[in-house]
């Protein structure tokens, strides 16, 4: 170029130049600029600049910089910065760009900050590009980063106290630990400012001191005749070291007398679960006013009796509790909480109290049967009768808790257990068998706890011709025992009731062995109904309960207890529920220690929440007086808090298929292979900050509270696994599991049509591993696609229920050789059966499956299919061998034009992981999909041709 020396050459090649530049520079912004992905800001209240770590700056790879030997770069701005963007509603915040060429930017607040109203900000911030074109296509942004910026606090509040004025009453002559609290609060939003660090006394010479929470007290003793009330100006002062507002008035008024009573007693007390014993009255004293004491006596008691049946007990139920506390065989319990397996005691009003004990009401006008073959007493044995009862007042009518009568012609009663004019009674009529001799039959105790409309537990241990009564693990021997002839001897069969007594006519005595004269109209009905409470019944034959099993049955979870050091001496009963104890001592230093050491202790990992109401009452005695001094009941109460409530949770494989031959094999399909119980529970914690010493500020962490889950250990009492869907047919299907395998682990199993229960108190890894056992069986699996199985566990009698675990199981059926009619056809050899290790179909884990044709269990109807079809067309094939050779290639040609093509190398069934709404698709080699709906209406129409 350097021969052409005229300008009008030297411009056409600066012109081309320039486009070539142009067209370079259009293609050079090729990258997004790049920003960090998370900033973290801090920003001071009434001020704008952010503080951010890292620094806000964006890079871009399309930079002068990396292409400085680039002439085109020179001349394009695609690599700088042109602007941030901020993403979010209502951001206070504005990004501005620094230095283009850098990438270099900076945040600020577009307002003033308020702490108070917000402490954190959080938003997302894109950067952009200088490449934006004419039409705007050359921009580019980088992605969204977050920005997390923190509003620091300036002490701009000052105290201010909760109340206009204090008010206290205090006794001359004593000085007190604490006299009353003051507090004040600071509207600050960080922890240094708003927190108040000093507490202050303005008013000169006055006897009182305050600490730095606020707490008043007497630094000498206070006369009544030196001045009746006192006037303090107290102020307050935060650690930013700002003074209160307005200073408080605090009235303190002196007492001229003193009056004996207990000091330091909180009215209420707060008791958290799974936290131990809990001191009552830690800083409690007793205040005689100088009289010379003798001896002091104290009775606390804890009012249990609103709770559950009397006190917190466990709630499982009564036979898992009989078998807790030994009585591990021969217990029938007749007041079961309602289920599929036990439905009798559906129709009694009941409490439905999962927190407490479940109890059923009897108002007088209701009764139940108990089923044939759920009590099978022989009375010739020991057997043991036990009840918890709420009953009262008296009626001169007989009420039956439970009987045993003549189902049908007469009214005789075997055994019964009622109640009447206060006095239990039980009857005990002898078999036929026995001589014609009088026996006992009837045992009479006369209790006022039979009347007093609290709970109560009755244990019967009978030993004929002996009955032993516990009440409330106390024996009671009858006061009266009549005798009676035997029964005669009938085939007449019995009805065990509860809350009544069955009797045919009502025109007869409810004893007598006659039998009744023809009356018209004579309907079956109950008699001597019940009125009140019954809870954990139970028959338990062979065996009498001995006085340990009686007292585990019968002994609280909660109670009063007392750890007295050994050089404390002094004189504590309890009694028997420990729910009241009394203290004797001469000393009343000595007593007020004792007193600081009763605790309450609830041993239940879930107990229930509510109040227990406290209450001491004092006896003091002076020398040669009987009572000198008179102290008034203290009465406060127990606050049991809301235990955390544990999330039990079942898992594992939910969706699996198995062949044919594992169904009705001996072993049968396991249900849950890989089933995981965990129970956790969720609580509030307070966060572990290190304060930041990178730059020295002096600012203390924020405490926040975070949410945690942890996994806890408990016991389960009841697994139920459902069948969903048609009810199982005894005759080709049942869930099985090895009975001795439930033995070895004290648990017991129940089975019907509609599935299975698994019951008893155990831990939950062996549930897991009982669970693990049951197998499904079914040996008629032709018409069988798939069944569905629901599980769910419980704790303590369902008051913590589990997830609902849902199992569908699918049935894999393999291609059988289909038989001609005439024998003259067998299946063809090019026809090669399908082998798959393991096939995943859309969550159907196909675990352990078997390596011979293991296919998806609707490909079965494919291949059925597919077989007759094949026998279909080899019976044409005799006709197409035949044919010319020409004719097979036409035919092959034409591909789709037949009606149906078969390729003679081998069949291939492939699956299709997608479903719609729940119905899989299966797809041929070709790519033909069908639903099963689509291949069974196929297969039908098929069968239709060929029959034709």
């Amino acid at each position: 170029m350097r021969f052409l020396g005229n300008k009008q050459l030297a411009s056409a090649v600066g012109l081309v130049l320039g486009l070539l530049c142009a067209v370079k520079a259009a293609k050079v912004n090729k990258h997004k600029p790049w920003i960090e992905t998370t900033y973290h800001g801090i920003v001071t209240e009434n001020d704008d600049k952010v503080l951010l770590d890292p620094p806000l700056i964006a890079l871009d790879k399309d930079a002068p910089l990396r292409y400085a030997e680039s002439f085109e770069v020179t001349l394009t701005k695609e690599g700088e910065i042109c602007g941030f963007r901020i993403h979010g509603q209502n951001v206070p915040f504005e990004a501005v760009v620094l230095d283009k060429s850098t990438g270099e930017g900076v945040i600020r607040a577009k307002d003033k900050l308020d702490c108070e109203l917000q402490k954190e900000h959080t938003f997302t911030i894109q950067a952009y590009d200088c490449g934006e074109g004419p039409d705007g296509a050359n921009m580019k942004k980088s992605h969204k980063a977050t920005v997390h910026i923190q509003v620091n606090d300036i002490n701009e509040y000052s105290p201010v106290f909760k109340e206009k004025t204090y008010k206290a009453t205090v006794l001359e002559g004593k000085k007190y630990d604490s006299i009353l609290k003051v507090e004040a609060v600071d509207a600050d939003c960080s922890f240094q400012f708003s927190q108040i660090c000093n507490y202050e006394i303005v008013t000169p010479d006055v006897p009182f001191t305050i600490d730095k929470d606020g707490f008043i007290k007497n630094t000498e003793k206070l006369s009544y005749g030196k001045e009746h009330m006192y006037k303090l100006t107290v102020t307050a002062y935060d650690c930013g070291k700002n003074r209160a507002s307005e200073d408080v008035l605090v009235k303190i008024s002196v007492k001229p007398t003193c009056k004996p009573s207990w000091q330091g007693f909180n009215k209420r007390i707060e008791y958290e679960p799974g936290t131990g014993s809990l001191a009552l009255f830690p800083s409690m004293h007793l205040e005689t006013c100088d009289e010379p004491v003798s001896s002091i006596r104290a009775s606390v008691e804890l009012e249990t009796n609103h709770i559950g049946k009397g006190c917190d007990r466990d709630t499982y139920s009564e036979k898992s509790l009989h078998k807790l506390c030994g009585a591990t065989s021969g217990t029938v319990e007749l007041l079961p909480a309602p289920s599929s397996s036990a439905n009798w005691t559906i129709g009694l009003p009941t409490d439905n109290g999962h927190d407490s004990d479940q109890v059923f009401e009897f108002n007088g006008t209701q009764a139940i049967k108990v089923p044939n073959g759920v009590v099978s007493t022989n009375l010739k044995e020991p057997f043991t009768i036990s009840v918890w009862m709420r009953h009262g007042p008296g009626a001169h009518e007989k009420e039956t808790i439970l009987c045993n009568s003549d189902k049908t012609d007469m009214n005789r009663h075997h055994y019964s257990l009622y109640v009447h004019n206060c006095r239990l009674i039980f009857l005990l009529r002898q078999d036929p068998s026995e001589a014609e001799t009088y026996k006992p039959a009837e045992f009479h105790w006369k209790l006022d706890q039979v009347c007093d409309k609290e709970w109560h537990h009755y244990v019967l241990n009978v030993e004929f011709p002996t009955a032993s009564l516990f009440v409330d693990g106390t024996t009671f021997e009858p006061f009266l025992v009549t005798e009676d002839y035997p029964l005669h001897a009938t085939k007449i069969e019995t009805q065990l009731t509860i809350g009544a007594c069955w009797q045919e006519n009502s025109g007869h005595d409810n004893e007598t062995e006659t039998a009744p004269e023809p009356t018209s109209g004579g309907n079956a009905r109950m008699a001597q109904f019940f009125r009140g409470n019954l809870a954990g019944l139970i028959i338990r034959s062979g065996k009498l309960e001995n006085k340990k099993v009686i007292d585990c049955l019968y002994t609280c979870k909660e109670g009063l207890d007392v750890q007295l050091p050994e050089e404390v001496a002094s004189s504590v009963e309890f009694n028997p529920n420990q729910s009241s104890l009394t203290v004797e001592g001469e000393d009343i230093d000595a007593f007020d220690k004792v007193m600081q050491h009763i605790s309450y202790l609830n041993s239940r990992q879930f107990p229930t929440p509510g109040i227990r109401h406290l209450r001491v009452a004092t006896t003091v005695k002076c020398f040669n007086e009987d009572a000198c001094v008179s102290v008034p009941d203290a009465e406060g109460y127990v606050m049991v808090l809301q235990p955390e409530e544990p999330k039990i949770s079942l898992s594992g494989i939910d969706h699996f298929a198995r062949s044919a031959a594992e169904f009705e094999s001996q072993e049968g399909v396991t249900l849950f292979p890989e089933l995981r119980i965990v129970s956790t529970i969720t609580r509030e914690v307070e966060a572990d900050t290190e304060p930041e010493a990178a730059d020295g500020a002096d600012d203390d962490p924020t405490v926040q509270e975070t949410v945690v889950s942890e996994e806890i250990m408990h016991n389960l009492d009841f697994c139920e696994v459902s069948v969903m869907g048609e009810e199982l047919d005894g005759e080709h299907e049942s869930l099985e599991m090895d009975p001795s395998q439930l033995k070895q682990r004290a648990l017991e199993m129940s089975s019907s049509n509609l599935g299975l229960i698994i019951t008893g108190v155990n831990t939950m890894a062996n549930y897991e591993q009982v669970l693990h056992l049951i197998r499904y069986k079914n040996w008629h699996t032709e018409a069988l696609f798939d069944r569905k199985f629901k599980l769910v566990c419980s704790e303590l009698n369902g008051r913590y229920i589990s997830n609902d675990f849902k199992v569908e199981v699918n049935v894999i059926h393999t291609a059988v050789p289909v038989e001609h009619a005439n024998n003259a056809m067998v299946q063809p050899s090019f026809i090669n059966p399908v082998h798959h290790a393991s096939v995943d179909l859309s969550g159907h884990n196909l675990v352990n499956a078997h390596q011979a044709s293991v296919v998806p269990s609707a490909a079965t109807v494919v291949i059925v299919v597919c077989v007759s079809f094949l026998v279909f067309m080899i019976v044409l094939g005799v006709f197409r061998i035949r044919a010319a050779h020409q004719r097979t290639m036409r035919d092959q040609e034409n591909g789709k034009e037949n009606e149906m093509d078969w390729d003679d190398s081998a069949l291939t069934i492939t699956v299709n992981p997608m479903e719609v709404r729940g119905e899989p698709f299966w797809c041929e080699a070709e790519g033909s999909c069908q639903t099963h709906q689509q291949i069974t209406q196929h297969k039908n129409r098929q069968s239709k041709k060929s029959k034709q």
